[in-house]
């Protein structure tokens, strides 16, 4: 049974644009131009305005017991989708049908009367929801037992952190038992413990015909939970369909940048007069069918670069590093007489081995193994993605590394236990 269904939904916002003699925005700046105004022949501020389409021409249909995440970059249009699916906001053109009684978690605080205590916002919430409030007492305890807020309880939620807001938000909205469960980003505020929580939580939801949909970056957790995916750019859907052949399609979409980087010349290639970068690529081992980097996939580093030195006793100092400035490691070449010409060095990162996350490639040309000619910082930026099988935890993986070793597990005896 369909129980939500779009047609040719558009969202339009009008931006605003200044132009004109106004140099900044602030109140004082405002008015003091104003009241300049009103004593010169200066032009006053015009306003512009532009049309931005959040949304343009969705359609869609989910299904009754469906489970659909919602994938995309910043800017896709995937949380005023939800805004128009929860009725925050109403389309500028299009028609939406809903079937059944919806809980939307979207942004922290949504939902929440910050005057009220914790136990008072569960009740309205219920209320909303259209439950009668001996319905509400029979999951207040377990409400109250997942979010974890007991000693706050009756403590206006205005002086709740940003988690316990999350906590509490979504322990609601779980359970008390709506049809159609809207859950946007906000779980990424919370602990691992409380999104492993969430994320067994909706699962349950979903086998007893409950319809979730779910706005996450974590491509493992709705790979994890959702049997279907929808991928949004810039406002359009692009595709609908079963999540790993979604996941695959926007994958190929969001490489976020070139693997690859090249200089036809020396004149124009970074460095200094003594070397020059040629070129720097990343060559990944793809398995099967993949078009995108994840932890399975092996791949090479190959550098060349011009050497303007006679006889010059050189190597490489290669640091892969995150993009926070944590460096993973550090491995050189043996150092070489080289002449002047083109020098090239190549490594391979095994599969396997680094986790999931944002990377970047920099190296030191070094001299006599002692003085470094010059440093190519950040030369190569690259994303590696997950890819996760055999368990049912969908958090991030912690650290940067994930080296598959060797851990073996067994039962040395069998034994009575009383």
């Amino acid at each position: 049974m369909t129980v939500i269904e779009a047609e040719n939904i558009s969202k339009r916002y009008i931006i605003d644009h200044i132009n004109g003699n106004a140099k900044g925005n602030t109140l004082r700046e405002i008015v003091t131009d104003n009241i300049k105004n009103l004593f010169t022949k200066k032009e006053t501020n015009q306003v512009s305005h532009e049309d931005f389409w959040a949304l343009k021409d969705v359609s869609f249909n989910i299904n009754q017991g469906d489970r659909v995440g919602i994938i995309g970059s910043n800017g896709a249009g995937k949380s005023t989708l939800l805004k128009v699916l929860s009725r925050i906001t109403e389309p500028t053109e299009g028609k939406i049908t809903i079937k059944g009684r919806v809980a939307s978690l979207l942004e922290v605080g949504t939902g929440f009367h910050p005057e009220l205590s914790g136990r008072e916002n569960i009740f309205l919430n219920g209320a909303v929801l259209g439950m009668k409030r001996q319905d509400i007492k029979k999951q207040f305890d377990a409400i109250v037992d997942f979010a974890g807020v007991e000693k706050f309880l009756d403590t206006p939620v205005k002086r709740y952190s940003s988690g316990m807001y999350v906590r509490l938000g979504f322990a609601i909205s779980a359970h008390l038992e709506p049809e159609i469960l809207i859950v946007d980003e906000v779980l990424a505020v919370g602990d691992a413990d409380f999104q492993r929580k969430c994320l067994g939580k909706m699962k349950d939801a979903s086998t007893s015909g409950r319809t979730i949909l779910f706005v996450s970056h974590n491509l493992t957790a709705v790979q994890g939970l959702c049997n279907k995916a929808m991928f949004m750019q810039k406002g359009q859907l692009m595709e609908m369909g079963e999540t790993n052949q979604v996941l695959a399609t926007y994958l190929s979409h969001v490489q976020k940048t070139a693997l690859e980087s090249w200089w036809d010349t020396p004149e124009e290639a970074p460095g200094n007069d003594k070397v020059r970068l040629k070129s720097i690529k990343l060559v990944p081992s793809y398995l099967d069918n993949q078009k995108h980097l994840d932890v399975r996939t092996p791949f090479k580093i190959k550098i060349e670069f011009w050497n303007m030195m006679e006889n010059a006793n050189l190597n490489i100092s290669l640091h892969l590093n995150s993009l926070t400035g944590e460096c993973i490691f550090n491995i050189g070449t043996e150092s070489r007489a080289f002449d002047k010409g083109v020098i090239y060095a190549e490594c391979e990162v095994p599969a396997d081995f680094l986790n999931d996350g944002s990377y970047s490639i920099s190296f030191m040309v070094v001299k006599d193994t002692a003085s470094a000619i010059y440093n190519f910082e950040e030369s190569l930026i690259f994303e590696i993605e997950d890819y996760r099988e055999g368990t049912a935890w969908y958090g991030k993986w912690p650290g940067y590394v994930r080296p598959k070793i060797n851990f073996p597990i067994t039962q040395l005896e069998l034994e009575s236990i009383s």
